[in-house]
């Protein structure tokens, strides 16, 4: 089984895509970063792949769009992010 590909799309000094990405590293997750802050072709990916979404980060494991940085958070506390990371 292949660990998953994370994307996560952040902006310039978003104290909650800190947050996120702080908890993946510290899971010791490899995550593709893609900074929207000017917007441009990744906040177009990013909406096309989540369209409600309009604050960051918007995460997304493998296929999965986990959601904001409270998402995340939320499933480490229902113990449900060990094995979405795991595949």
């Amino acid at each position: 089984m292949t660990t998953p590909t994370i994307d996560i799309y952040t902006k310039f000094a978003c104290p909650f895509c800190v947050r996120a990405k702080h908890l993946l590293k510290a899971k010791g997750a490899e995550f593709n970063e893609y900074d929207i802050t000017m917007g441009g072709p990744k906040r177009d990916e990013m909406l096309s792949r989540a369209p409600q979404a309009r604050t960051v980060p918007q995460i997304f494991i493998g296929e999965i769009h986990v959601g904001g940085s409270d998402d995340l958070a939320a499933l480490e506390a229902a113990g449900e992010l060990d094995g979405l990371l795991a595949g």
